[in-house]
This record gives structure tokens, sequence and C-alpha cells, in this order.
């Protein structure tokens, strides 16, 4: 039996101006479990993915209706902090973005903005973060280098380490490895299959293969609405949708 949802939208619409990018979706993704969004380009996966941490209300014109909730609680409800939003649901975006500073300060960066001074917790955090982050050992004898003298598989797991950094509860991840070679997207994968067991996490892909390797369930997306959601094993190999089948095996796409 599938855990709680921890995220839920409901006839979730959305708008940039007059354009609709979303359309009536309804998608509940289990708790600490990975949840794969797959879709030709266009489709709105980014889109979906950013209106869950309400990234998208940085774009000027665009709307939202319907309902996302997470733990049951509508996200654009009245009374919702969200910058605590932000930090219970943390992102790593398609290409590895650190900030100019070192290793360690690009990880205990969160901790500093919200006020943690102590040297002994902020030393704390950036190694279990790190270390969950599977780059500990690679550089814990670098810390104050620059994170730009890593790699860029590195500095992606960095990214992952500097959200994990603020104990989120969500994590998503937005075409993580588009960016970076086979042996650092191999690593990634790893560590997402590991995070499902403090985390829930939502992956936007367009390779079917990372998504058959890693997620647990499925939504497929196509201009905007959802035409499948299933746990990802049935989805791969018995789709119930003709649509579904012909992306999958790529006849389309």
């Amino acid at each position: 039996m599938d855990p709680r949802p921890k995220i839920e939208t409901r006839n979730l619409d959305f708008f940039y101006g007059s354009k609709q990018a979303l359309i009536k979706l309804n998608i509940a993704c289990p708790e600490k479990r990975v949840t794969a969004i797959i879709g030709p380009s266009g489709c709105g996966k980014s889109t979906f993915i950013r209106t869950l941490n309400r990234m998208n209300d940085v774009v000027a014109g665009s709307r939202v209706q319907g309902k996302i909730l997470i733990d049951g609680r509508d996200i654009h409800g009245s009374g919702m902090d969200v910058v605590d939003l932000r930090r219970r649901v943390g992102m790593v975006f398609q290409k590895p973005n650190p900030f100019p500073k070192s290793i360690y300060d690009n990880v205990a960066y969160g901790l500093r903005v919200n006020g943690v001074r102590s040297r002994d917790r902020l030393d704390e955090t950036v190694e279990r973060s790190l270390r969950a982050a599977a780059l500990w050992d690679e550089v814990k004898d670098r810390l104050r280098e620059n994170a730009f003298a890593l790699s860029g598989g590195q500095q992606q797991r960095l990214c992952i380490a500097r959200a994990l950094a603020v104990e989120p509860e969500v994590m998503l991840f937005d075409e993580p490895c588009s960016a970076i070679d086979p042996i650092a997207t191999a690593k990634i994968e790893n560590l997402i299959q590991r995070m499902k067991n403090d985390y829930t996490v939502v992956i936007v892909t367009h390779n079917m293969q990372q998504a058959a390797r890693v997620s647990d369930h499925t939504a497929f997306l196509m201009l905007g609405e959802l035409i499948e959601f299933g746990e990802t094993k049935t989805m791969f190999t018995a789709p119930s949708q003709k649509l579904t089948e012909d992306y999958i095996t790529g006849r389309f796409g």
C-alpha cells in the first residue's frame, strides 16, 4: 500500500498571462517515494515542478487556479510563509548553480541566512549535508576552495548538499543530470534512490531510462495535461494509454 500523499494537486491550472501551461492536473506524490514527471519538451514539466514551491510566483503575469496541498495544507492559503515553504521544499536545477563562494560557505549559506552563528553547528551541518550528497570524501580537504573549482557533477552534488542543509521535507529536481557526464549522472541517480528514505522526491526528466531507474511513480504530461499517472513499473511495461506507450517507446518526443 502506498503511503499518504505528501504533495497533491487538485484541478491545477497554471497560466503565463493568457497562455495556459497546465490544465486540470490531479497528481498525488506519495511520501518518501520518488515521483518522475516525463513528457516531451514544452509539455509543462518544469512549470509543474516550479508550482510546488511557488517558484513561479516571480514570473510576471503568472497565475494559479486549483489547489496544491503539502501535508494537506494549501500552499496558496492565507498564512503560508513562502520563505519557509521553499526551505521545506528544496530545489535543484538543470544546470549546477553554486554561489561564488567556498564549498563550505555554499553549504552553510541557508543556515546563516536563518541566523545560525554557532561554528560547531555549521561544521556539523556542512559535513552531514556533504555526506548525504555523497561529496564529503571528495572535498573534505578542500572546503575553503571556491566552489567553481569543482567539476560539473560535483557542483551539482554541492547544490544538493546546499538544499539538504536547511533540512527540507521535499526535494525537487528539474532535469538534474542533463548538463553532466554519465559517471556523474550515475552518482546523482544513486543519491536520489537513497534520498527517498528521508525525503519525498519529485524529478523532472526527459530520459525514459532514468525515470525507469529512479522513480516509484511516474506522471506523463502532454501539452499541459496529465495523460497517465501510476506506478513506474506498470506504466513502463503495461501503460493504459496508447499515447503513453508511443512516447515511452520513442515513437515521438
